[in-house]
């Protein structure tokens, strides 16, 4: 899959001590493998209060472990030879979907069309990107639940971290409203490839074609 972020930084991560609060958010950082994220969705991921979390932002921006941008915060791949101590908040992960995408879908296009999304109970949180696929991931507003789509080739895997909310339906509904705007973006990229191709011209057998 072709990388569809950008987290090319020319400076190197500074020697520095971390508070534990810092440790904290970094390991989640890590934990999560995001690439770049929101304030607000980290903010309900974390539960801390927004003048803490700037705070606390402030110091990884300028240590340049993070870096502000217009739609949010890239983390610095170096992140990882920090050997932070593993996130003591982290939940295990709930299946909730597993389906195909159809074959004709540019799924970066999906990405684009999902990423930054706030919708229903959702509010957008952050990406990840292995070799293996693209992971979006939202938090419910509450901060109780976080939903995750995994997207590797045509697969697509949803599924649930209760973090301090333990219900399932509500995660199940969640993951619906998330599975309806994926349904919107397949049928408009379908309608879109449907009504270019109408419009191609070409010549044949000499006469000109519509």
């Amino acid at each position: 899959m072709t990388p569809v972020l950008d987290v090319t930084w020319q400076s190197q991560l500074a020697d520095f001590s971390l508070s534990e609060r810092d440790a904290d958010l970094l390991s989640l950082l890590e934990a999560e493998g995001l690439a770049t994220f929101s304030f607000d969705g980290l903010k309900r991921r974390t539960g801390l209060h927004p003048e803490t979390l700037s705070r606390i932002l402030a110091r990884l921006e300028e240590e340049g472990i993070i870096r502000k941008e217009r739609e949010g915060y890239s983390v610095n791949p170096k992140i990882t030879q920090l050997k932070l101590q593993p996130s003591r908040k982290e939940a295990p992960s709930t299946p909730l979907m597993q389906t195909y995408l159809p074959s004709d879908l540019l799924t970066q296009q999906l990405i684009l069309q999902l990423r930054g999304k706030w919708f229903g109970m959702l509010r957008w949180l952050g990406i990840s990107e292995t070799s293996q696929g693209v992971t979006l991931k939202w938090i419910t507003e509450d901060g109780g639940i976080q939903i995750s789509a995994n997207i590797a080739g045509s697969a697509l895997n949803i599924d649930a971290k209760f973090l301090t909310n333990n219900n399932l339906n509500l995660a199940l509904k969640a993951s619906y409203q998330l599975m309806s705007l994926i349904g919107k973006v397949c049928i408009s990229s379908q309608t879109a490839s449907t009504a270019a191709a109408r419009h191609v011209s070409y010549f044949g057998g000499g006469h000109y074609l519509t």
